[in-house]
């Protein structure tokens, strides 16, 4: 036992030493600005921490496409399809047509016997129609329902001990008993949705995979993440292929699906390879039901900065599994499609939520790096401190007084963004992926300050989320974006400013051309390419229906 307690104090000091070198390493780097080459008049120049993000994004690239390999061996796996499984359905005013779609692909899941627990977030008569869509697809003389007038952690007003205690033994008699379930239960938010399937199971399945409402799942999604638990008794939790439904709808929802491809197939697929994906997405995941009740109470309690959590649930259930030391994994080989913002503010609003929960259990998480692979701390060294390096970057060279250094900057934000798009295509063997480089605007101009006013608001719960039966529209994101856009023009300003106060060599000009010219040919073929492939083609898609999320 004091042999085990200081290997586990050896593995902390370990870990932490190599991050916090690793950080080091980075920072030193970064600030010295060492240069193996560059230009005469410094037009171009390589550092050595371009070389560190160089080697980081092919060294993450090769380790995905080792787990994508890995995900095809085991398409002849055989397993025996005898564990119990319970799927759950988080619903919240929901678009009718999408959560009809939803469960209509439930219906269509292969995995025998599978039990369908759907709650929903509010019991008002608004919220009814949601029942009744689960009784119209699932079967009226199938489906057991129930209008609970409370929920786990709060009553109605009014409510008797006698009369509260009735209501949760008829929520646990109704899930335990029916095939198909739904319940109606008072507004607490997506995590107390989720605790309420989560408790009235119980111990009763051997693996409970989670969904969204907006989400349609493909028939073999629920038979391949079983797979890839029944072949390692250490892999916790598992998580599928999320690709987006609407991605015709809006330029948006289009680069959503493109980065959502990039997202799963390469990132988490790297993290895959090491057994330590850091979010399963709530569109699609299952885990281990034992695992589920060691921590599901401290999973709905958690606090931060003396406020109650109310958003980042699926990421903080990742990470509970991962405190356990316990693997998580990604197969491709599980699909499904979910719905994604069409509009840009709620679009922002989104990522920032996203963002703000990211930082938030990445400090939750950096206490559990010594019980997994030490790719674990490197990635989180790397992508967490990434943005500050980025934007101290972005206000250097707009701050220099040198034209060409701005433009530079465009050009290398483009060209590495097509470099790894292109890289993509190749792996997905579609020419779509070619757009992911469109992403790269979106990330520099609104994710980039995004992620700062997240940090900056980190403790504050009050906004974000919203149905999309009815849209709440929020403009608080734009601050941020807003301010971010000010210091940039301030700095352009600020160069002409300079430039106009001293002598232009003519080189200086032909290299400004040559550059403007790039720039401006790159996005000028980039936007016919869309224009032609996505605009036209994707109006005739628009309407398609598909029985299996095999879509690219």
């Amino acid at each position: 036992m004091k042999c085990k307690r200081v290997l586990t104090y050896l593995r902390i000091f370990a870990t932490t030493m190599f991050g916090a070198s690793l950080l080091v390493g980075i920072s030193t780097a970064y600030i010295m600005g060492y240069q193996f080459f560059q230009t005469a008049r410094n037009h171009l120049s390589f550092g050595l921490y371009g070389v560190i993000l160089v080697i980081h994004l092919i060294i993450q690239s090769l380790f995905a496409l080792l787990e994508h390999r890995n995900m095809r061996r085991s398409l002849e796996t055989p397993i025996k399809l005898n564990k119990s499984l319970a799927l759950c359905i988080a619903a919240y005013q929901e678009d009718p047509n999408y959560l009809r779609k939803c469960l209509v692909s439930v219906k269509r899941l292969t995995y025998p016997g599978i039990k369908v627990i759907m709650v929903i977030d509010g019991n008002k008569d608004d919220d009814l129609y949601m029942m009744d869509i689960f009784k119209e697809t699932m079967g009226r003389d199938k489906s057991a329902t129930y209008v609970w007038r409370s929920n786990f952690h709060s009553r109605e007003d009014g409510e008797t001990d006698e009369a509260y205690a009735e209501s949760l033994q008829q929520v646990t008699r109704l899930v335990l008993n029916n095939k198909y379930v739904c319940i109606m239960q008072k507004w607490g938010g997506k995590r107390e949705v989720m605790y309420t399937a989560f408790k009235a199971l119980g111990r009763s399945m051997d693996y409970v995979q989670v969904c969204d409402s907006d989400t349609m799942l493909d028939p073999a999604s629920s038979v391949e993440m079983v797979k890839v638990l029944e072949e390692d008794p250490m892999v916790g939790g598992v998580g599928g292929d999320v690709q987006i439904l609407n991605k015709y709808e809006s330029w948006i929802s289009f680069l959503s699906s493109v980065r959502y491809w990039m997202a799963f197939n390469i990132e988490r697929a790297c993290q895959s390879y090491f057994g330590c994906v850091q979010c399963i997405s709530g569109p699609l995941g299952m885990y281990r039901n034992s695992l589920l009740h060691e921590f599901i109470e401290d999973w709905y309690n958690q606090t931060f900065m003396g406020s109650h959590c109310s958003f980042g649930d699926d990421r903080h259930l990742t990470n509970r599994v991962l405190s356990l030391g316990y693997a998580t994994k990604y197969t491709a080989r599980s699909k499904c499609l979910t719905e994604t913002p069409v509009t840009y503010l709620r679009w922002l609003n989104q990522q920032t939520r996203w963002s703000k929960s990211y930082f938030r259990e990445w400090l939750y998480n950096s206490m559990w790096f010594h019980k997994h692979h030490l790719w674990m701390t490197y990635e989180a060294v790397i992508t967490g401190f990434f943005p500050f390096f980025l934007i101290a970057t972005a206000i250097q060279l707009f701050y220099q007084g040198r034209l060409w250094n701005i433009l530079l900057f465009l050009l290398i934000v483009q060209a590495v963004a097509l470099i790894k798009a292109s890289f993509a295509s190749c792996l997905r063997g579609n020419i779509v992926m070619v757009f992911m480089s469109f992403y790269s605007v979106l990330y520099m101009s609104s994710l980039l300050p995004a992620k700062m006013f997240a940090i900056a608001t980190i403790n504050k719960s009050g906004w974000g989320t919203s149905g999309r039966k009815t849209v709440v529209v929020n403009f608080i994101g734009l601050i941020p974006i807003s301010v971010w856009f000010t210091i940039l023009f301030i700095g352009i300003i600020y160069t002409v400013v300079l430039q106009t106060k001293k002598p232009f060599p003519d080189s200086e000009k032909i290299v400004l051309l040559i550059g403007a010219v790039v720039y401006a040919s790159y996005w000028i073929m980039l936007l016919t390419l869309y224009t032609v492939l996505i605009n036209k083609c994707g109006k005739r898609k628009k309407e398609t229906q598909f029985d299996m999320v095999l879509d690219v």
